[in-house]
C-alpha cells in the first residue's frame, strides 16, 4: 500500500522571499554608472517565487525564468505585452527546474526528475526541449550516471558548460561545492572537456573565453577566467584570477556575443548586509556599483546579459507592497510525487496537530515573533497561544484538545543547558474568529537542574511523554508522566530509555503505541554530523536501526544524517528529513543555505520503500504526519486571497558567507 495522508513542513526562509525578475539598461562606460540613469524594468508578474532568469531575445525584452507559482519548481517564458506567463518544455512531474536558457528555438536547463541507482549522488542533469513548433520532447543532455548543474549555453548554441560532479559520488561538500567547470559541444555531449578542475557557475564571453567563480586559496569567492581552443575546446592557457580579494565575486555574467568591456558578479562587502550586483571593467579592473544605486536595502541575485549586452538582469525582492502576491500564506500547496499524500507548507517551523485535526500548534520566528501559535488547519485563521520566549518544539496532546508539549530554553545547546518541558494549556472555545490571541498557561514539568530537556512526544493515550534530556551528560531518552512531570521525590513518574555516551534525540511515538523512533550517532558516537533512524518499544526492548540508505555493513549506511522522524497516522510508515541525495544547485547562489540536509523522505518501517517527496534548493523540515482530511478546506482558500501575513522580504544571507576572511 501507498502511505496515505497530509503532511504540513517548514522550509528555512522561502515563504518570505517574493522575488521577481528585474533589469536596467547597461551603461555605456563607468561615467555613465549613476542612479539617475538606471530605470530598473520588471519582467514578472508577482506570482509566487521567480528566479534565475536569462534573456530569450537580442533586445532583452523576453525572459525565460524559474517559477514556484504551480506548487514545484518549474520554467516559464514571459513576453513584452502579455499579461501572463507562458510554461516553457520541461519534465512533466519534476519537482525541480532551474537556469533555463533559450537558444536557436532550444531552451537547456536543469531538472532533478531521474533518480541515481545510489543514494548520496545528486539528482542534477542537463536537459534540453524545442520551444514551440515542434513536440516538446525533452531529451537529456548530461550523459547517463553524470551529475551537472548551472548550465551555460554559448550565443551560437553550439556549446555547453557546466558545474560537474562528473561521475563521482557526492563528497558531502555543501558551502562551496567541488565541482568542475566541463564544456562540450551541444551536438556531442558525451565529449566532455574538463577547463578548470575548480570551479562553478560558468559564463561564456564569446566562443572561446569562459568565466566562472571558486573559492579562492586566500578565502575570498572569485571571478576567474579560462580561455579554451575552439577547435578542441581545450583550455588554451592557465586559468587566472579576474575579480581582487577582499570583496566575495559570485555568480559571474558576461556578454555571451564576446562584446563590451563588463562583466557582471553578486557580491559581498566588508561592512555591508546586503549582496548586491556590480559591474566590473575588465579593461580598467575597477568595479561599478548598480543595484547598491536602486535597492540599498534588498538582496540581488545572480545577474545575466541579454545576448547583445545591452541589458542586465537579476532577480530581488519584489518590496512590500509592489504588484503581485503580497502575503505569505500560513499554509502553502506544495507539489507532492505521491498521490495519495498532500504537502502543506507552513510558514512556522515544528507544526503539530491537535487530535481531531482541525488545528496546527507551531513556533513562530524564533527571534521576531517567538512562542507558540495556533492555526487552524485549512489556513484561514491563526491565533498566539503565548509570546514567551525561547519555545521552541509543539506537539500536541491527542486525548486534549487545549494541551501543547514544547521546550523551554535555548534551542541545539549542550547537554546541560538549562531547558525544560512545559505543556502549555489553553481553552479551545476561545479559538474563534474575532479574536487573535488566546490565553494560555505554561506548566513545567522538568526540573531546572536537570539539564537540556527538550523534543517531547505524547504517547496514543496521552499518560506520558517521551524526551530528550542530558542530565547524565550524554543525550539520551526518558519518558515522564505527561500531566504531572517530574514530581520531586516520586521516581515513578519518570523513567530513562536509552543510555550510551551518544546523541539520541527527537524523538515520535507511533499513533499504535507500540514504538519511538528517534535520531541517533550511536552508531558513530565521536561524529556529531551523523544520525540514523532508530526505533525501540516503550519498554526499552527491540532496539534496532532502520537503514534507509544502505544495507548494514556497507560504508555509505554510517553517512546518513536523519533528522524530524516522526509516524504516518497508520504508524506504518517513517517520515523525516535527511541528506540522502546531495544538492542540485549551488548554494552560494541563493538565500537561506544553513544545513548540508534538507529534503522530505518516507519509508517503511524497515527502510524499504524509500520514497523522496521533496526536491528543491531549499531546508525543508520539521514535518508532522496528519490523516487525508486535515486541511480539506485548503483547495478553496486557494481560489481566493490567501489568508497570511504581509510579505516582507526578511531574510539572511548563507550563515557561511561571512566578510572575516
Amino acid at each position: 500500500m501507498e502511505p496515505t495522508g497530509t503532511i504540513f513542513f517548514f522550509s528555512v526562509g522561502v515563504t518570505n522571499f517574493g522575488f521577481d525578475v528585474f533589469s536596467v539598461a547597461v551603461p555605456a562606460s563607468p561615467d555613465d554608472v549613476s542612479a539617475s540613469k538606471l530605470h530598473e524594468r520588471r519582467h514578472t508578474d508577482g506570482v509566487s517565487v521567480n528566479f534565475n532568469a536569462q534573456f530569450a531575445d537580442d533586445a532583452g525584452d523576453a525572459v525565460a525564468f524559474v517559477s514556484e507559482r504551480t506548487g514545484a519548481a518549474g520554467l516559464f517564458l514571459t513576453r513584452p505585452g502579455s499579461e501572463r506567463a507562458e510554461p516553457l518544455p520541461a519534465v512533466e512531474g519534476s519537482l525541480f527546474h532551474d537556469r533555463p536558457t533559450v537558444r536557436d528555438g532550444r531552451v537547456y536547463f536543469v531538472s532533478a526528475h531521474e533518480k541515481p541507482p545510489q543514494t548520496f549522488r545528486s539528482w542534477a542533469a542537463v536537459y534540453a526541449a524545442d520551444v514551440g513548433g515542434g513536440e516538446g520532447k525533452v531529451t537529456r543532455v548530461s550523459p547517463r550516471g553524470v551529475v551537472d548543474m548551472s548550465p551555460a549555453v554559448s550565443a551560437s548554441g553550439e556549446l555547453v558548460a557546466v558545474a560537474s560532479y562528473g561521475d563521482r559520488p557526492w563528497a558531502f561538500d555543501f558551502q562551496a561545492l567541488e565541482t568542475e567547470v566541463t564544456i562540450f559541444r551541444a551536438a556531442e555531449p558525451a565529449r566532455r572537456i574538463v577547463a578548470a578542475a575548480r570551479g562553478g557557475w560558468p559564463t561564456w564571453h564569446g566562443e572561446s573565453t569562459l568565466f566562472f567563480h571558486r573559492v579562492a586559496d586566500d578565502g575570498w569567492w572569485s571571478v576567474f577566467r579560462v580561455d579554451i581552443s575552439p577547435e578542441t575546446l581545450e583550455p588554451s592557457g592557465a586559468e587566472r584570477r579576474v575579480t581582487p580579494p577582499g570583496l566575495h565575486c559570485f555568480t559571474p555574467a558576461a556578454v555571451g556575443s564576446g562584446g563590451g568591456r563588463w562583466i557582471a558578479v553578486a557580491t559581498r562587502r566588508k561592512g555591508r548586509a546586503h549582496r548586491h550586483i556590480e559591474l566590473f571593467d575588465l579593461e580598467t579592473e575597477q568595479f561599478s556599483p548598480l543595484t547598491d544605486l536602486l535597492n540599498p536595502e534588498l538582496h540581488h541575485y545572480n545577474p545575466f546579459f541579454s545576448p547583445s549586452g545591452g541589458r542586465l538582469g537579476y532577480h530581488r525582492f519584489r518590496g512590500a507592497g509592489a504588484p503581485g502576491d503580497s502575503v505569505v500564506p500560513h499554509l502553502q500547496p506544495v507539489r507532492s510525487p505521491v498521490s495519495s499524500i498532500r504537502m502543506l507548507r507552513v510558514n512556522g517551523s515544528f507544526p503539530s496537530l491537535s487530535p481531531d485535526a482541525s488545528h496546527l500548534a507551531f513556533n513562530g520566528d524564533f527571534s521576531t515573533t517567538p512562542g507558540v501559535r495556533v492555526l487552524r488547519s485549512d489556513g484561514s485563521k491563526r491565533w498566539t497561544l503565548s509570546k514567551e520566549p525561547n519555545l521552541f518544539y509543539t506537539t500536541w496532546s491527542p486525548t486534549e484538545r487545549g494541551v501543547v508539549f514544547t521546550s523551554v530554553g535555548p534551542i541545539f545547546e549542550t547537554p546541560k543547558a538549562t531547558v525544560r518541558i512545559a505543556r502549555v494549556e489553553f481553552d479551545p472555545s476561545e479559538l474563534t474568529d474575532d479574536r487573535d490571541e488566546v490565553n494560555a498557561t505554561l506548566k513545567v514539568l522538568t526540573r531546572p537542574e536537570a539539564g537540556n530537556d527538550a523534543f517531547p512526544a505524547v504517547s496514543p493515550c496521552g499518560r506520558w511523554l517521551v524526551f530528550r534530556s542530558g542530565r547524565s551528560g550524554h543525550k539520551n531518552l526518558y519518558i515522564v508522566d505527561a500531566a504531572r512531570g517530574e514530581d520531586s521525590g516520586d521516581d515513578s513518574t519518570i523513567r530513562r530509555l536509552t543510555v550510551g555516551e551518544w546523541i539520541d534525540t527527537m524523538p515520535s511515538w507511533s499513533p499504535d503505541g507500540s514504538l519511538i523512533a528517534f535520531s541517533s550517532n550511536r552508531h558513530d558516537p565521536t561524529n556529531p554530523a551523523v544520525f540514523s533512524i532508530y526505533l525501540v518499544r516503550p519498554d526499552g526492548s527491540g532496539l534496532r536501526r532502520v537503514y534507509v540508505a544502505a544495507p548494514e555493513g556497507s560504508a555509505e549506511a554510517d553517512k546518513e544524517r536523519i533528522n524530524h522522524v516522526c509516524f504516518s497516522p497508520d504508524s506504518q510508515w517513517l517520515l523525516f528529513t535527511a541528506n540522502l541525495d546531495s544538492v542540485v544547485a549551488e548554494p552560494i547562489s541563493g538565500p537561506n543555505q544553513f544545513q548540508p540536509y534538507g529534503d522530505l523522505y518516507v519509508c517503511r518501517l524497515d527502510g524499504s520503500g524509500l520514497v523522496r517527496l521533496t526536491c528543491n534548493a531549499y531546508e525543508n523540515g520539521t514535518p508532522a504526519w496528519g490523516p487525508a482530511s486535515a486541511a480539506l478546506g485548503i483547495e478553496s482558500l486557494s481560489l481566493g486571497p490567501p489568508a497570511g501575513e504581509e510579505l516582507l522580504g526578511h531574510f539572511d544571507e548563507p550563515f557561511w558567507l561571512t566578510c572575516d576572511v
